[in-house]
């Protein structure tokens, strides 16, 4: 099994073999994760840099993780300490680690399409940890591998996915991912927080009304509200978003069915989720994190049999 690009820079541009075999080589790193010896010989001698330029704790760490089960070498490099604050540009950072024989690069950066920037100028392959507004390939194929281990496929599954859809690099690729592999989609939110034309644009469906959303769907994928990436107002307060648009459990009470419930991480509970459901039989959350090194292991197995 093997891709079809040496980068994974988005879903956008993935085919749905290209995210078949992913989720197929994930499925098998899951089982390795279940050993007792959990580490596999496979990226031995593959050198890998974690270059992030934006503060994260999951997807470092979990990409982190997924490297040394692999046996690779990792480096680990962030901005903040780093000579970018003495002014040296992104593409002399990296040119300086490639100098040191590094195979891959796993990059996060506040500034959307920095990975594809990349990508044009140097030779090693790139991996895609999110990249300002746009895309977060990892986090869409963690939560597709999720929603398919938790409901048994993702043909005709219904994803609702709710929050501030306008700032979310997941909720982009949640909708390409789950389009490519025959889900039906619908974004919910205030009407300050989903882009205009998104219909049009991505063929989604759009819900302002969280509790009929939610009867709708058979999977409600819940966002945090971006504050750091809002530049003006777009909600009257977190209370009043949270009571109009939480999620709590007396809005599941009411529903006649029971829903998967989803968060990428980091929850702010009391916003778009109350502790009662993020902590409920209904929530996969911790579910989402462990399946992300599994995923994550997948990604950088295959692209590293691309390089070498």
């Amino acid at each position: 099994m093997s891709l079809s690009t040496k980068h994974l820079l988005g879903i956008k541009d993935l085919l749905r073999e290209d995210i078949e075999v992913i989720l197929q080589t994930a499925t098998q790193f899951k089982d390795v994760l279940q050993r007792p010896v959990k580490k596999v010989p496979s990226l031995r001698d593959v050198t890998i840099v974690n270059l992030f330029f934006e503060n994260s704790t999951r997807t470092r760490i979990s990409f982190e993780l997924a490297e040394k089960r692999l046996s690779a070498d990792t480096i680990n490099f962030t901005a903040s300490g780093s000579s970018v604050s003495k002014g040296e540009t992104l593409l002399d950072t990296v040119n300086n680690i490639l100098s040191m024989k590094v195979d891959m690069v796993v990059m996060r950066h506040s500034a959307s399409g920095a990975p594809h920037f990349l990508a044009r100028h140097i030779p090693a392959a790139i991996v895609n940890a999110g990249d300002g507004i746009n895309e977060h390939p990892t986090q869409g194929l963690l939560d597709a591998f999720s929603i398919q281990q938790a409901t048994g496929g993702l043909q005709g599954r219904r994803v609702a996915i709710i929050g501030d859809i306008m700032h979310s690099r997941v909720a982009l690729s949640n909708i390409y991912l789950l389009r490519k592999m025959g889900a039906e989609i619908t974004v919910s939110g205030p009407p300050t927080l989903i882009p205009k034309y998104i219909e049009e644009a991505l063929g989604v469906k759009v819900e302002y009304n969280l509790k009929k959303a939610l009867a709708w769907c058979d999977v409600a994928n819940v966002l945090r509200i971006q504050l750091e990436r809002q530049n003006q107002v777009l909600f009257s307060s977190l209370r009043e978003y949270n009571l109009s648009y939480g999620v709590k459990r007396s809005v599941l009470d009411e529903l006649k069915k029971e829903i998967v419930i989803m968060h990428p991480g980091p929850i702010n509970r009391g916003v778009e989720l109350d502790s009662d459901v993020a902590d409920s039989g209904h929530s996969i959350i911790l579910n989402q994190v462990e399946n992300g090194v599994a995923v994550r292991m997948a990604v950088l197995y295959l692209l590293a049999g691309r390089t070498q």
